[in-house]
């Protein structure tokens, strides 16, 4: 190995109360700042030694007495590249960074959209504050929004934030809520849907609410406002994450979000006046925008919390079926 292209990390002698404690967890402990994911992979890779000898199993148990040493290698430049695309800044510091995303970007490099993604975007607006998520200078995604939904996304910048917020989302502990324009008027007007979401046995390309095989998913509605007789504004607040959980499960109830290309076809509006018609069908993706997100700072304990504004597509079609 190039030594210029490392780090080296002796750690603290390994005291009498630590003795017998699992290698990587004893790592873990005295180096919070890189993940577990992070240490696993430099055990597996030969980069932690007592002496002279290499400790590449990660169960391995620690004795009263030992030193070890960590090589950590630099971290790598990222692939995709970044690019130069406008991006709208809720909060950054040094550990994570809080996009509001417009509708219409793809949150990460895939097939049919290799770049021009919120990924890219943030590879070149973070440059060198990314430490690198498991050695690779990236940013790390814990949660994404569908391509034509809007609003707010966390992103870490560093392997400690992405572990942090990676556990509140896996314990639900962050608050989540999205405002969706739907069909009709929900019926109560709030309510918990606890429904399991898994591939539909008819369509292997959508998601559906299963008997068998699915996720857990809840997700909770409060109708914050009668749109006519067409629509409704209603809150959603999610306890879990699943795949298009808010369009599957409002689809489920009969609330289908308005311009949802996939969950929304079936609705019919010829017996719509014709604003009303016209203003629905112009509504070219999911109404749907996540404005609220809230959770600890992973580093520094902060509470942290932002509200993001209905979009103007969204607001207008709010106007629009209001005086309907």
């Amino acid at each position: 190995m190039n030594e210029a292209s490392s780090i080296s990390l002796t750690l603290p002698s390994v005291d009498a109360e630590r003795e017998g404690t699992r290698l990587d967890k004893y790592i873990a402990s005295a180096v919070p700042e890189i993940s577990r994911m992070r240490i696993k992979g430099l055990i597996l890779d030969g980069q932690v030694r007592s002496g002279d000898k290499v400790y590449d199993n990660t169960s391995w148990k620690v004795k009263t007495g030992q030193v070890f040493e960590i090589s950590v290698p630099a971290s790598v430049e990222p692939e995709p590249q970044g690019q130069d695309i406008p991006l709208n800044v809720a909060y950054e510091d040094d550990y994570l960074i809080i996009i509001d995303k417009p509708a219409g970007m793809v949150v990460h490099p895939a097939a049919g959209n290799e770049d021009g993604t919120l990924v890219n975007a943030l590879i070149h607006h973070c440059g060198d504050s990314l430490s690198g998520i498991n050695g690779v200078k990236r940013p790390g995604i814990v949660h994404r929004i569908d391509k034509d939904t809007s609003g707010l996304m966390v992103v870490a910048k560093t392997d400690m934030a992405h572990a942090g917020l990676a556990e509140q989302f896996a314990d639900h502990s962050l608050e989540r809520a999205y405002l969706a324009i739907v069909r009709h008027r929900p019926y109560p007007a709030d309510g918990t849907i606890d429904a399991a979401i898994g591939r539909s046995p008819r369509n292997r390309q959508k998601m559906a609410v299963v008997g068998r095989g699915g996720k857990h998913a809840v997700t909770h509605f409060t109708t914050k406002q009668r749109l006519g007789d067409a629509a409704s504004l209603v809150e959603c607040r999610l306890e879990t994450g699943r795949t298009h959980q808010i369009r599957v499960h409002m689809t489920h109830i009969g609330h289908p979000l308005i311009g949802d290309p996939v969950y929304g076809r079936s609705q019919k509006t010829r017996d719509l006046p014709p604003n009303v018609r016209e203003a629905i069908s112009d509504f070219k993706r999911q109404a749907l925008h996540a404005y609220v997100i809230g959770f600890t700072h992973p580093v520094t304990d902060e509470q942290i919390r932002f509200e993001s504004p209905v979009p103007a597509d969204m607001a207008a079609l709010i106007e629009g079926l209001s005086e309907a």
